[in-house]
């Protein structure tokens, strides 16, 4: 954080103090978006983007209350005074988040580049440019590229508060994308290729192309695939999309309120042995990595669920006091309880062993329609699927148009081999392919 928000905290903390709200705290999320988007040779657009929120949450007349603001004056420290005044009056519940003196300790964590923030606009755009002419470059008639994308961010977390707190992390990454249509014979296919990181190099133009040609043919005169029980093989990209999407079944949060069926079930075994998923904010280079969650409270790395068995639910103060527990350093901001680093602990083997231990099946690639088709709560999902038919360990054909159902829950427990190709898509929630039991197929 700049001297300019760091002065502002302790100008809002004075007027709290002297306006009898005791303890206050301060937090300022600020935070720097740039991106390049090139189409055909030319740039189509570029975006820079500057965010800031300053909170103050503190206690008056025995309530917590909370208010914003995004600017930096005189007038905004009166608003944010008066506002959680305010705000106190109207909270009728005693169920509140505390305001806390810090940790004795707090881990170190690195994931902020000096060397990406020297990466001038002209050297995005460049680069962003280098992708669309790999992708044009390919000379095959049968792709129609699309845009081609690079994205630089930036983001600076301050809280501070009246009982001695003062904590501060910042973090960055880039990440570029480009998208291709390929056609043939009446037939078409989408292509999509990512990659990010923490510098220039994570995000060569080459292989970013090369990567969404080779997505978009290797789909293309996809088939059908009748209806029936497969076996599957499902692909590290496709298995985080579905960890995202009932990450929420780890909350205490949720659990205490009824939305997760995993409430009081700590040390039973709710996956397959071979299932180790980790949460851990301290990871290096970890795109939601900090030493601290939005309470104040010290992460750490810890094991949600350790060889098939649930060790722990995620907690911050709230629901770790309401459960006779200790937070797990999960507060997200807002009451909210959520995932940092969360992923599948990878095993060993590639893909092309799985499916050759699978035999005959399917090698699920890609679910879509996540936030229709699946039911956050019992579990169930029925989803929209692309991917490839396995016959005798090898892929046969590609296949899509079907739709993959299931629960959740049973899918951790039919997990069956954990594969060594863990990777996060430029999201915090990651995962390796893994190898299951059976799910249904509704197609031809």
């Amino acid at each position: 954080m700049d001297m300019d928000i760091r002065a502002f905290a302790d100008r809002v903390l004075e007027a709290a103090k002297c306006a009898g709200i005791d303890p206050a705290q301060v937090s300022a999320s600020s935070s720097a978006t740039f991106t390049a988007k090139v189409r055909e040779g030319k740039l189509e657009s570029y975006d820079v983007g500057d965010a800031l929120t300053v909170t103050l949450r503190g206690k008056a007349a025995g309530r917590i209350g909370t208010a914003s603001t995004q600017a930096l004056d005189e007038e905004s420290v009166a608003l944010l005074v008066r506002g959680v005044r305010e705000s106190a009056e109207l909270i009728e519940t005693d169920e509140q988040d505390e305001i806390l003196p810090p940790d004795a300790a707090y881990g170190e964590v690195v994931n902020y580049s000096e060397e990406l923030e020297r990466v001038t606009a002209q050297e995005k755009i460049a680069r962003a440019m280098e992708i669309d002419r790999r992708l044009t470059g390919t000379g095959d008639a049968r792709l129609k590229p699309d845009e081609s994308v690079l994205v630089t961010q930036r983001e600076t977390y301050m809280l501070r508060n009246s009982l001695g707190l003062d904590l501060s992390h910042r973090s960055n990454l880039v990440y570029g994308y480009t998208a291709a249509l390929a056609q043939e014979d009446g037939d078409s296919a989408t292509g999509f290729k990512l990659r990010w990181g923490y510098g220039m190099d994570d995000v060569p133009a080459e292989e970013v192309a090369r990567g969404c040609v080779e997505d978009a043919l290797a789909n293309l005169h996809a088939g059908r695939l009748k209806s029936g029980e497969y076996k599957v093989v499902i692909k590290h990209s496709a298995l985080a999309d579905l960890l995202t999407t009932f990450s929420g079944i780890f909350s205490a949060d949720n659990a205490q309120k009824g939305l997760s069926l995993l409430a009081g079930r700590e040390g039973e075994a709710i996956a397959g042995a071979c299932v180790t998923i980790v949460d851990d904010p301290l990871m290096p280079w970890g795109m939601a990595s900090c030493p601290f969650d939005r309470e104040g409270a010290a992460t750490y790395t810890k094991n949600v669920i350790e060889g098939g068995v649930l060790r722990t639910l995620l907690h911050n103060r709230k629901t770790a006091k309401k459960a006779g527990v200790q937070t797990t350093g999960n507060a997200a901001g807002g009451g909210r309880v959520a995932p940092s680093n969360l992923y599948v602990k990878p095993g060993e083997g590639t893909v092309e062993d799985l499916l050759a231990e699978m035999g005959d099946g399917l090698y699920l690639t890609e679910v879509s329609g996540l936030h229709a088709g699946a039911n956050p709560v019992s579990g169930d999902f029925s989803l929209l699927s692309r991917g490839f038919e396995v016959k005798g360990g090898k892929i046969a054909r590609a296949v899509e148009q079907f739709t993959v159902a299931g629960n959740f829950y049973r899918l951790l427990a039919d997990i069956e081999r954990v594969g060594g190709d863990l990777t996060f898509d430029a999201s915090p929630i990651g995962a390796p392919s893994v190898r299951v039991k059976a799910l249904s197929v509704a197609g031809e």
